[in-house]
C-alpha cells in the first residue's frame, strides 16, 4: 500500500462523508437563517424558537436523505473492499 492510495481513499473518504452530510447541514442551516430572521424582524428572543425547528427539519431530511445517504456508504464500502482485495494480490 504506497502513499497515493491512502491519500486516494482518505480524498474518498472525506468526499463520502461531505456528500452525506450536505443535505442534513444544508436545510439546518436554512432553518436557521430563516428563524434568525423572524427572530430579529419579531424582537422574540426565544431560545427553543431556534431548536425545536431545526431538530425537526433535520430529522425529516434525514428520513428522506436515508436511502441517498445508504447507498453512498454501501457504495464507497463495496470500493474499499474491492481495493482491499486488490492490494492482498
Amino acid at each position: 500500500m504506497n502513499l497515493d492510495l491512502v491519500i486516494s481513499l482518505l480524498t474518498d473518504a472525506f468526499y463520502t462523508v461531505l456528500i452525506i452530510l450536505l443535505p442534513i447541514l444544508g436545510a439546518g442551516l436554512i432553518v436557521g437563517i430563516i428563524i434568525s430572521i423572524f427572530q430579529a424582524a419579531t424582537s422574540i428572543q426565544e431560545m427553543t424558537l431556534t431548536f425545536v425547528p431545526k431538530i425537526i427539519i433535520t430529522a425529516v431530511v434525514l428520513i428522506l436523505m436515508l436511502p441517498f445517504m445508504a447507498h453512498k456508504m454501501i457504495a464507497f464500502t463495496k470500493e474499499v473492499f474491492d481495493l482491499m482485495i486488490t492490494v492482498v494480490k
